[in-house]
């Protein structure tokens, strides 16, 4: 995609356009959708002690990848700890 050298704008719209949802233990993509009042993209966001390794957050993402799949449908930051997950539904702070 060439989105290497890309601002999270531009991979936050590249995402909305494509009705795909972001990955990331950056919390930008949780800070924009909320000051946007946005409902898409979704991002799971790897938080708290989540492992680093690419692997293990693959493991991780997709054990937990089933429990969110109605909610990443609709819209949200899920956040994904080792042992917790936890779902906040867009936008945020908006009504739904």
């Amino acid at each position: 995609y060439g989105l290497k050298a890309a601002t999270d704008d531009e991979v936050f719209a590249r995402a909305a356009d494509e009705l795909r949802g972001l990955v990331s233990a950056d919390t930008d993509f949780g800070t924009l959708l909320a000051l946007r009042q946005e409902t898409r993209p979704s991002v799971i966001l790897f938080r708290g002690s989540s492992p680093r390794r690419p692997t293990d957050q693959a493991a991780l993402l997709l054990a937990n990848i089933g429990a969110l799949e109605a909610d990443l449908e609709e819209g949200c930051i899920a956040v994904i700890e080792p042992a917790r997950l936890r779902v906040r539904r867009l936008p945020i702070g908006g009504d739904r």
